[in-house]
């Protein structure tokens, strides 16, 4: 074996296995990988992505037609709408599952007959750089795995966490309001199985290697269909320890970097994203020392950004991107301001006051959103994210309740998420403005429907066709934006980025590429009132020609002032 490879694997396994044969384990997990001796790996601090990487989130049956695979319609419509705007597709989970919308796994090897099949998958990942769900914290009560556990049969016998309902637990992190473990009826007698997020989603259990031998399995088929952006789900309650919080523990560090370590020697390009919907300062340890996650969502930005925007201050989202450490080479960051889930607002904890928490949720509500909550270790519950579609939570202010400016604020909230550092990712009915589905909340009985809804693609083009719908109207101006920021260097997912102050109505940043010859100075009016901003302040070299991207219009006097509409926004650029 390449003694490079397996002494870096062996080291890491000997933090999470120190009772095992490591040595024999590391070549366990290279067979599995199917790696050769002399494996290289990519050169370290290479980034896999550059400013023209755009990712859509979507349900494989986001977008149907009578009597065709959704998956197959998908592709239809990412060809036909999307080609050379969007450069990466996130398929939420596309497996057969039981509940959860998919994550709820019942067979990682296989794809939802509903949905279409492993020919409809590599199709997609031929034009896309696809990104998969690795679902590793936890399984279906239904999969084959854990009848099996019932049974005490391999494989799934000793796949699922256990613990004795005796022990104290109360320290435990939850992320739901559920019950923790479960009573369970087995061949030999009942058990009690631990669920961090349901009953029918059953936590696995690490510390049985053989569990991680699987995944790695797994993930090399993934790889061998296509698969190079793998986004590990829920991956912070990975390591169950009685006695701790269960979350973040360094062993489930080490696991990330031994799917690291073993993801790049086999696909170089291939690329870890770790979902971890936590406080911020706890979310950034997942990068590790550039040998954890290649990318790392942004949690903290969409409860900020809507925060921002429908109070009118840009304080906290100021404040909170000052503190915001760049990013190595290698690593960066997932922009998103919605996605499948609903609005996290643990992210916001040490951000925002509890008094501002409050204020935002009751907006929400106003504007026709749900609140979910999570049990606390006393036993009391706490509003966890708030579920509500993009376009509703933008739709007014805090002060004055909904009004004539959810376009433009819509349209504002983007363009700053396009222009941060980082890959900026849309989930697909943020691009299309689709509203709040009760339909489908309360067919479904789940809060998090409300932002899931589906579109029959006739209906939809016949939208995207219409100029008087918003549905048109949001697309093309996004779809446009999207295409700006493709071509500007100075957004390169890593490029440098500054803080502006600008006072509190205005938000702004600047960008400059890595070869230091572009410079974009991005400024945005975040409240519903006329603004005007002094360009002195913003100091304009000049002996350079500025002009905005999104109008155009050059700028004639750099002594003089912007005025910006109401969530207007300006990308000031040198070339």
């Amino acid at each position: 074996m390449s003694d490079v490879l397996i002494q870096k694997l062996t080291g890491m396994l000997e933090q999470v296995y120190p009772a095992l044969n490591t040595s024999w384990l590391a070549t366990e997990l290279l067979e599995a990988m199917g790696l050769e001796d002399d494996s290289p790996g990519p050169p370290p601090h290479r980034n896999n992505w550059d400013e023209s990487d755009i990712l859509l989130i979507t349900y494989g049956d986001s977008v149907q037609a009578p009597g065709e695979k959704p998956l197959h319609t998908l592709k239809r419509f990412l060809d036909d709408c999307l080609k050379g705007t969007v450069n990466a597709v996130h398929v939420l989970p596309f497996f057969p599952y039981s509940s959860d919308d998919g994550f709820s796994v019942m067979d990682y090897r296989q794809v939802n007959e509903s949905l279409g099949e492993w020919d409809d998958i590599r199709d997609i990942a031929s034009g896309y750089k696809l990104m998969a769900d690795l679902v590793v914290n936890h399984m279906s009560a239904r999969s084959r795995w854990f009848e099996n556990f019932r049974r005490r049969e391999h494989p799934g016998k000793d796949y699922f966490f256990e613990a004795d309902p005796g022990l104290d637990l109360s320290g435990v992190v939850r992320p739901r309001t559920s019950r923790l473990l479960v009573p369970v009826q087995t061949e030999d007698g009942e058990r009690h199985v631990w669920c961090t997020f349901s009953e029918d989603q059953v936590d696995l259990n690490f510390a049985n290697p053989q569990v991680l031998l699987e995944f790695v399995q797994i993930i090399r088929f993934y790889l061998e269909q296509g698969v190079r952006i793998f986004r590990l789900d829920a991956v912070a309650y990975l390591w169950k320890e009685p006695g701790t919080p269960c979350i973040h523990l360094q062993q489930t560090h080490e696991l990330i970097k031994i799917m690291r370590l073993l993801v790049e020697h086999h696909t170089p390009e291939a690329t870890l994203i770790t979902e971890t919907n936590v406080p911020n300062r706890e979310n950034l340890t997942y990068f590790g020392n550039a040998n954890e996650a290649h990318v790392i969502y942004n949690f903290s930005l969409p409860p900020l950004l809507i925060n921002t925007l429908v109070s009118g201050n840009s304080r906290h989202l100021k404040t909170w991107l000052m503190s915001m450490p760049p990013a190595q080479m290698g690593t960066t960051y997932l922009n998103f301001i919605a996605s499948h889930d609903g609005v996290g607002l643990r992210p916001t904890d040490g951000l925002l006051s509890e008094e501002e928490k409050e204020a935002l949720i009751r907006s929400m509500e106003t504007f026709g959103g749900k609140v979910s909550y999570r049990r606390l270790g006393n036993g009391d519950s706490q509003p966890y994210e708030i579920n509500i579609s993009l376009w509703d939570a933008l739709k007014g202010t805090e002060e004055h309740g909904p009004d004539q400016w959810q376009l433009p604020r819509f349209l504002c909230a983007h363009a700053i998420m396009l222009a941060l550092e980082g890959i900026p990712a849309f989930y697909i009915h943020s691009l299309l403005g689709t509203g709040n589905d009760y339909a489908r909340m309360e067919h479904t009985g789940r809060l998090r429907s409300i932002n899931r809804g589906q579109w029959d693609i006739d209906k939809l083009e016949t939208e995207l066709e219409n100029p008087l719908s918003h549905h048109c109207q949001v697309f093309t101006q996004l779809t446009r934006l999207i295409n700006i920021r493709r071509a500007q260097p100075a957004f390169h997912p890593n490029a440098t980025q500054f803080t502006l102050h600008l006072g509190l109505k205005i938000f702004g940043f600047w960008r400059q590429s890595m070869r230091r010859d572009q410079s974009i100075f991005c400024i945005h009016n975040i409240t519903d009132e006329v603004q005007q901003v002094s360009l002195a302040d913003i100091n304009l070299i000049g002996t350079d020609h500025w002009r905005d991207l999104i109008s155009g219009d050059p700028v004639e006097d750099l002594s003089g002032c912007l005025t910006l509409k109401p969530y207007q926004v300006v990308w000031l650029a040198n070339r």
